[in-house]
Order: C-alpha cells, then sequence, then structure tokens
C-alpha cells in the first residue's frame, strides 16, 4: 500500500461506504438484498514516509443510511420501501442510543500488489469487535477495500418479518472506495 507521505480525510463527501445484505429464511425469495450507503461518514489516514499507512480513524453516521438498490425479490423495491427499510435498520442499529459506528486501532499489512490488509477494532451498537479489511489498488491512488461482519456479534438481531420466514442474513459485506492521491495535512 505505498502511499505518499502525509495526512488523507477520506469520507462521504468525495468517497463512498457501502453495506451489503441478503436474505435467508423460508420466504427469501420474497425478499430483496440491499445496497445501503453511509452518507455521512468521515476518517484521517495517516501514512508515514515508508509509504506505509501508521493510523486510520473512521466514524460512520448511524443514522445516515440510505438504501440505494435492492436485487431480488418478488416485487421491485419502490421507494416507499426504501425509506421504511431505512427507518427499521436504525431500529435494529439502535441508532438513537448508538449514533456513531467507529473503526480505529488499525494495523496495516502491505500486499504485493499495491493492496494489502486493514485490522483494526470496529464499534457498533456500544460493542466492539476485530474487523478486516482486504484492500486492493484499483488504479493510481484509488482503493477499494472489503470486509465482512456478522450482526450478532455486535448483540444485533438480524431484522426478520412473516414470523421468521424472511430474513435478513446475519453476515453484512462492507466496501469502500477511497480516493489517496494527494494528502490533506502534509507529512
Amino acid at each position: 500500500m505505498p502511499v505518499p507521505a502525509g495526512r488523507y480525510r477520506v469520507g462521504a463527501d468525495r468517497d463512498r461506504l457501502v453495506l451489503n445484505t441478503g436474505r435467508d429464511g423460508l420466504a427469501a425469495s420474497a425478499g430483496h438484498d440491499l445496497t445501503i450507503e453511509a452518507t455521512r461518514w468521515s476518517g484521517e489516514l495517516t501514512v508515514g514516509d515508508d509509504g506505509i499507512p501508521s493510523a486510520l480513524d473512521v466514524r460512520i453516521d448511524m443514522g445516515a443510511l440510505v438504501v440505494r438498490s435492492g436485487s431480488g425479490g418478488v416485487m421491485p423495491l419502490t421507494d416507499r420501501d426504501k425509506r421504511d427499510i431505512g427507518v427499521q435498520a436504525r431500529k435494529t442499529l439502535s441508532s438513537d442510543r448508538y449514533p456513531e459506528a467507529t473503526f480505529g486501532n488499525a494495523k496495516f499489512e502491505p500486499g504485493s500488489d499495491g493492496g494489502g490488509t486493514i485490522t483494526g477494532t470496529f464499534t457498533l451498537a456500544g460493542r466492539s469487535q476485530p474487523f478486516r479489511l482486504q484492500v486492493t489498488e484499483t488504479s493510481q491512488g484509488k482503493y477499494h477495500a472489503t470486509g465482512s461482519l456478522l450482526q450478532s456479534e455486535f448483540g444485533l438481531k438480524p431484522y426478520s418479518g412473516f414470523f421468521g420466514a424472511l430474513k435478513v442474513r446475519d453476515r453484512v459485506d462492507v466496501e469502500v472506495d477511497v480516493e489517496l492521491s494527494q494528502p490533506d495535512g502534509g507529512s
């Protein structure tokens, strides 16, 4: 992950953080696999003179998750459905009590292809768990990171409907796209 030394701001104003959910249960074919975007998040990445990141701290506003799309299902996902799902997601995540999720205590392991691995601590709904992101360099200064978490590890019960016949899968896949071509705060 060699990147020019300095501090880099990341966030929703120019980068993208997406959550992908799946469906489970006997009535899974009636539900939708969702793409949910975090529309308010920010962070800071610090890169040392050796070109390897030394710190990453990210904050995500859990009240600003927006359903962007849904695939599958018996019926197409409407704008009203998206809003209703957003309301339910905020309830499931207890965003009134825990308005922010955080990632920190990061450690970086460079890969041979310009990417690497980031491990750290993710805190959601008042619980902290180890979290790992696999990073690939998609083009000069642009990076794509992926990871997965289990809602149950954070004390969350995934949404279920129709008396448990339709459920949101416990695993949530996380995707992040950032541009790190120019440091914001110098070395």
